[in-house]
């Protein structure tokens, strides 16, 4: 099958009523039968879960389960960025006059990936990460520092899936698709959680209530199947851990860098 049919097919099924109908069956009693057999193929380790399987009684509610307490632990070294969520390193890097370079073969700009917000500015220079989450993950997203939430925007769009698939033969996935953007100020700036939508459900939704002010590594919001969370620091506020690299799995809590004044600030 060449890639001008490829891309065609996932045009058509990125419709948002076939998302809506795989949503609707995720979440009827009837697919309750369907979680064993969605354990088994995506091996989830089911010791992490809050609840004994048999408690869930929808495939949509054990997909979006929480974790037994002690399951991931918060790294607590001072003005630590750690990851928002347990996800594959899908693309990180310096953000080079306002895109984020070469995101499989694909270069993103700010202005498109945050809606054309005027805090974009704010992170021409900056550091991001890609970080996709599969099925077999937690689908959870936490807060990647300590901080109060300042803006949060939700963008519609489309529902594209953001595998690597999705993500090499689609033009600029990240910046079409549904998006709900959290801007968290920190100590030493701001940082941009942007989490995306996906192929089948495309839910992103916040925990109610929502807290304006949280610590590291509460919980902030979730996933309806799989998705993708781009996660931004400002200029000049962030050091990255070294080591990292695209296709690391990561998880929520892991340490990625140093959060720093911006000398600009001082």
């Amino acid at each position: 099958m060449n890639r001008w049919l490829l891309r065609a097919m996932t045009e058509l099924s990125s419709r948002k009523f076939i998302s809506r109908i795989a949503g609707s069956i995720a979440k009827s009693p009837m697919s309750r039968r369907f979680i064993p057999r969605f354990v088994a193929v995506y091996r989830i380790p089911v010791e992490e879960a809050e609840k004994p399987l048999a408690d869930y009684a929808t495939l949509n509610e054990f997909f979006t389960r929480r974790l037994a307490p002690g399951s991931r632990t918060i790294d607590a070294t001072p003005d630590a960025l750690v990851s928002p969520v347990d996800a594959r390193i899908a693309a990180c890097g310096p953000i080079e006059n306002g895109l984020l370079m070469q995101i499989k073969g694909q270069d993103y700009s700010l202005e498109e990936l945050l809606n054309r917000s005027p805090r974009a500015s704010q992170y021409r220079s900056g550091y991001y990460w890609v970080l996709y989450l599969s099925p077999t993950d937690y689908h959870r997203i936490h807060t990647p520092c300590a901080g109060e939430i300042v803006e949060t925007e939700h963008i519609p769009g489309r529902v594209y899936p953001v595998n690597e698939r999705g993500l090499t033969l689609m033009r600029r996935v990240l910046s079409r698709n549904e998006r709900l953007i959290t801007y968290l100020r920190h100590g030493s700036g701001e940082i941009a959680v942007v989490k995306v939508g996906a192929f089948n459900v495309s839910s992103i939704k916040y925990i109610e209530p929502l807290p304006r002010s949280l610590e590291r590594g509460q919980e902030m919001a979730y996933f309806e199947f799989g998705s993708t969370v781009v996660l931004l620091t400002e200029d000049d506020t962030f050091l990255p851990l070294p080591g990292f690299k695209a296709g690391d799995q990561v998880r929520v809590g892991q340490l990625l860098g140093t959060l720093v004044a911006d000398p600009a600030s001082k």
